[in-house]
C-alpha cells in the first residue's frame, strides 16, 4: 500500500510541476472531477489536461489500477470545441479471480491504452444566459481493458447532455450531467498457462474440480448510463471547494443490467490566470449487480473498486 501512494505522489509532484509557470489569463477550469460543466472555450483558444485516477480495494487480495489521459482540445467557435486525447493505465493486481472477469495476477507500468475525440456544442452559456446547457459526443477506440488489464478491442460512442447554474454572484456553481455510451467489445484469448491457473484458482474457491474459468471471446455490446450532480463553492481568491454524485448503471448483451454503482465525494479546486488543478475523492458507497464468489459488501466490486481519486490539471495557452 504504501509503494502504491509513493508512486501516486511521484505521478503526482511530476505533474504538478507545471504549476510553477506564471499566470496568465483566465483559462476554462474543471471545477469538480467527475461531473462536468457546460463551458466551451473561446474561439482560437487552446488548452491541455492531465487526468491521473487512481482505483483500488476489490475487498479481497490486491487490486490497485492508474489511469492516464493526455488531452489537447481547442475553440473551434466560441460555442464549439474539440478535443483528441491520449489514454494509458498501469495495474497491479494478485490473489484475486473473478470468474469471465479477471484471470489472475497481472501487472505492469504505464502503458497507452486507447485514444478518444470529443465534440461539444454550446446551446445556453452559463456565463451570459441564465442558464447554461451543451451536448458533447465522444469517440473512443481502447486496446486494454481498464478493470483485468488484458488485451481488450473496444468501440464507444456515447453522448451527455452538460447543465451548468451560477448563484451568489458566481460564487456558487451547480452542475449536472446526463449521459448514456454504447460500447462493442471483443477479449483476446488467453493463453493456456494463464487459462489453466485460472482454472486451477477458481476449483479451489468452488471446491468442484469440475468447473473451468469462462472467458468469452465473442463480440459483447453494452450499453453505460451516467448521472451526476455536483456543486463548487469559491471559499477564497483562487479556491473552490466542491462535492460530487455519480450514479452508472450498464447493460450487456445476454446478462441484461450487469452492474449499477453510487459514488459520491468531496473535491477541492484551484485556478490561476493561466493553469488550474483539480483534486477529488470519489469511493463507493453503494452498488450491485454481478457479484464475485465470496463478495460480502453491499457493493459493485467487479467493475468497480471501493475507493478512487482523481487529479486534473489543466493549462491554457
Amino acid at each position: 500500500m504504501k509503494r502504491h501512494l509513493h508512486q501516486f505522489a511521484l505521478v503526482t509532484a511530476i505533474a504538478g510541476m507545471g504549476m510553477t509557470l506564471p499566470p496568465d489569463a483566465e483559462a476554462d477550469e474543471n471545477l469538480l472531477g467527475y461531473v462536468k460543466g457546460a463551458e466551451t472555450l473561446p474561439r482560437g483558444a487552446s488548452e491541455a489536461y492531465l487526468w491521473l485516477t487512481r482505483r483500488w480495494d476489490k475487498g479481497i487480495g490486491r487490486y490497485t489500477a492508474y489511469d492516464t489521459e493526455l488531452e489537447y482540445e481547442y475553440g473551434v467557435t466560441s460555442r464549439f470545441t474539440a478535443a483528441l486525447a491520449l489514454k494509458g493505465q498501469a495495474i497491479d493486481t494478485s490473489g484475486l479471480f473473478i470468474d469471465a472477469y479477471l484471470p489472475g495476477a497481472e501487472k505492469y507500468g504505464l502503458r497507452p491504452s486507447g485514444i478518444e475525440a470529443k465534440f461539444r456544442y454550446n446551446f445556453l452559456s452559463p456565463a451570459k444566459d441564465d442558464f447554461g446547457l451543451s451536448g458533447q459526443i465522444d469517440l473512443s477506440h481502447a486496446w486494454l481493458d481498464p478493470h483485468s488489464g488484458r488485451a481488450k478491442d473496444t468501440y464507444s460512442a456515447g453522448f451527455t447532455l452538460l447543465a451548468q447554474k451560477y448563484f451568489l454572484d458566481d460564487q456558487l456553481v451547480m452542475v449536472g450531467n446526463a449521459g448514456f455510451e454504447g460500447t462493442y467489445a471483443s477479449r483476446k484469448p488467453l493463453d493456456a498457462a494463464t487459462l489453466a491457473g485460472a482454472d486451477s484458482a477458481l476449483q479451489a474457491l468452488t471446491g468442484d474440480p469440475a468447473t473451468r474459468f469462462e472467458w468469452p471471446t465473442n463480440p459483447e455490446m453494452e450499453l453505460e448510463l451516467t448521472f451526476g450532480v455536483g456543486a463548487s463553492y469559491r471559499f477564497a481568491p483562487n479556491w473552490n471547494i466542491g462535492a460530487e454524485v455519480l450514479y452508472q448503471t450498464e447493460f450487456e448483451t445476454g446478462v441484461g443490467q450487469e452492474r449499477w454503482s453510487w459514488q459520491a465525494g468531496p473535491s477541492l479546486h484551484y485556478g490561476g490566470r493561466k493553469w488550474w488543478a483539480t483534486f477529488t475523492w470519489l469511493p463507493q458507497l453503494r452498488g450491485g449487480g454481478e457479484r464475485y464468489l465470496g463478495q460480502t459488501d453491499n457493493l459493485q466490486l467487479v467493475e468497480k473498486t471501493k475507493q478512487e481519486v482523481r487529479l486534473k490539471i489543466g493549462y491554457n495557452f
